[in-house]
């Protein structure tokens, strides 16, 4: 598989352009992802001309429009980073990214939430940074995270998927634009879109029928920017239960749906029920179900 290729903020990979001259190298993007990602860093502050180490700013005035000022000397530098901003968006619009993971907190960087002063000196937590607020409003459609988001097991495995679907999906559709390649990506792709939304896996089949590809992109990004969650994974494994009625014995079907209750109540991590059922998948030829891309980002994370 091609590297996936992600924005993502400078300091994250350990570089040393912080205000502070520091970095905030983040172990998940570089060592576990890093693999399969061919990054394209960016620090807005550093490549709009600011030295490093340098005075710490912020953002002040209104929320929907503020200001980035130094802290001490109250140097205004919204021009200065509005021109880089301009410039770097159309640079990246040929990069040909598939996301961005963003630095949270940075009044550059940060996705949301980021700190705005009032004329009091008041911060609430209601902006976005100069940068990554752009980015977004630009590219509505990449799948974006911050790398504190990165700690939240569903909010990961969305991103996660969505990237890693959205790379496959463009492979595959520089090779091969058939309505046949269409209906073999659906069905490898079921079970993880139904982790994602159970309820709307038709709604995609009944795309593939008219064999549209832009209007089957667009739906699995508005299916796949809905979370995962316990009790659609347990859905999603209850399914795959249902391809053992012959093969298990009591105990061991007995031995499984213990271990998906327990999951549900919090009691045990996915990795129990998953393992198994991917045991027992190996073990019984399930071909269908090993194709699944379900266990792709699944099985990266806890197996």
């Amino acid at each position: 598989m091609k590297k996936i290729r992600l924005g993502v903020s400078s300091c994250l990979l350990g570089n040393l352009v912080r205000y502070d001259g520091q970095h905030q190298r983040n172990m998940f993007v570089c060592d576990e992802l890093g693999p399969y990602v061919e990054y394209v860093p960016v620090c807005p502050e550093v490549e709009c001309g600011l030295p490093v180490p340098r005075e710490a700013m912020h953002l002040e005035g209104d929320p929907k429009a503020p200001r980035l000022v130094t802290i001490n000397s109250k140097r205004d530098l919204t021009d200065q980073m509005q021109t880089f901003v301009k410039a770097k968006l159309d640079e990246l619009a040929k990069a040909g990214l598939d996301g961005f993971i963003f630095k949270k907190d940075s009044p550059s960087s940060g996705w949301e939430r980021v700190k705005v002063y009032n004329k009091s000196g008041t911060p609430a937590r209601v902006g976005r940074g100069m940068f990554a607020g752009a980015f977004a409003d630009r590219f509505p459609n990449l799948p974006m995270i911050e790398e504190g988001m990165l700690n939240d097991q569903f909010l990961r495995e969305r991103f996660l998927n969505r990237i890693f679907t959205n790379q496959r999906w463009h492979e595959l559709c520089a090779a091969d634009r058939s309505k046949h390649m269409l209906s073999d990506f659906q069905a490898r792709h079921k079970l993880m879109l139904m982790s994602h939304a159970p309820g709307k896996y038709h709604e995609l089949g009944q795309i593939v029928e008219s064999g549209d590809l832009n209007a089957y992109f667009v739906k699995l990004n508005e299916i796949m920017a809905l979370l995962p969650s316990v009790s659609k994974h347990v859905n999603v494994m209850q399914h795959i239960l249902g391809y053992f009625k012959k093969d298990l014995a009591a105990w061991e079907k007995s031995e499984l749906l213990e271990a998906l209750g327990q999951y549900r109540e919090g009691l045990l991590r996915i990795e129990v029920p998953l393992t198994l059922l991917r045991h027992y998948s190996r073990k019984f030829d399930k071909d269908y179900l090993l194709d699944q891309t379900y266990w792709d980002i699944l099985g990266r994370l806890y197996l």
